[in-house]
């Protein structure tokens, strides 16, 4: 479905009993909302699902950028207004688990709970140079170049050869990406650094990361994790930066034990 909100046209699915609670899923940089595909069987049998896809991506308009993580909060906020979504669970991973942050931040009275999957709070200054190379790529090459080896960091390689027609989703999906849509993300993604400031979040709040996520690591979900009091850390065998489409099932069990056990 279509509607126009903060400017741009945005493109989101809505499912699930209509007065179940609300659980919102937001999606990495160069996916879209079919990411979560294999959560929504699970998840609508007792919530209200809404997925949507980011600025620049998917079926949503993609404006010249460059965007602000700031812009891509406020979109979901006048996302969640105009369907008069007053209180939701919020869900997201890598570029959601960023947005996830910072509406946990700045609109807490807006979330029941926080799920944050293979994400980080800050991108360090020496990560800089690859996100400023990604960017140069996608100016001059478009998003071709940059699919295997996203591919690479997304699942692992048993997944890869064993999965080919997951990847095959994956791998269109990343190169349907909007160039501008990437590019714009990858602006904010790079001003990245929220840690300092996640001792304020007071929402219930659960991290998932894949064991072997080489882009957003362990280590990087542990400090989200002790920055955040009471939140609680999942960490999934087998599982690389997509972890919910690499292990949906240990994925699926963790995310609605959470959700369950703050459902009021």
């Amino acid at each position: 479905m279509q509607i126009t909100v903060n400017g741009i046209r945005m493109n989101y699915t809505l499912e699930g009993p209509e007065t179940a609670p609300v659980v919102t899923l937001s999606h990495s940089l160069a996916a879209n909302l079919t990411m979560w595909d294999p959560q929504v069987p699970a998840l609508t049998s007792r919530y209200r699902v809404l997925r949507y896809d980011t600025r620049g991506h998917g079926g949503t308009e993609a404006p010249p950028g460059p965007y602000t993580l700031e812009l891509l909060v406020e979109d979901v906020r006048a996302l969640l207004q105009a369907l008069g979504i007053t209180r939701t669970h919020f869900v997201g991973l890598s570029m959601g688990g960023m947005i996830g942050q910072l509406l946990a931040l700045q609109s807490p009275q807006l979330l029941q709970s926080l799920v944050l999957c293979d994400t980080t709070s800050r991108v360090p200054p020496e990560a800089k140079p690859t996100w400023e190379e990604r960017i140069r790529t996608a100016q001059t090459q478009g998003l071709a170049p940059l699919v295997e080896p996203t591919l690479e960091r997304w699942f692992t390689a048993p997944f890869r050869q064993q999965h080919p027609e997951v990847v095959d989703k994956v791998r269109a999906m990343i190169r349907a990406t909007p160039p501008a849509g990437y590019i714009g993300c990858c602006h904010a993604i790079a001003a990245l650094d929220l840690t300092d400031r996640l001792p304020a979040i007071t929402v219930p709040t659960l991290v998932i990361v894949g064991e072997e996520d080489p882009g957003t690591p362990v280590a990087a979900s542990q400090v989200i994790h002790q920055q955040i009091k009471g939140s609680e850390l999942v960490v999934l065998k087998g599982a690389a930066h997509l972890s919910n489409m690499e292990q949906p099932q240990a994925f699926n069990e963790a995310l609605l034990a959470f959700l369950d056990r703050h459902r009021q």
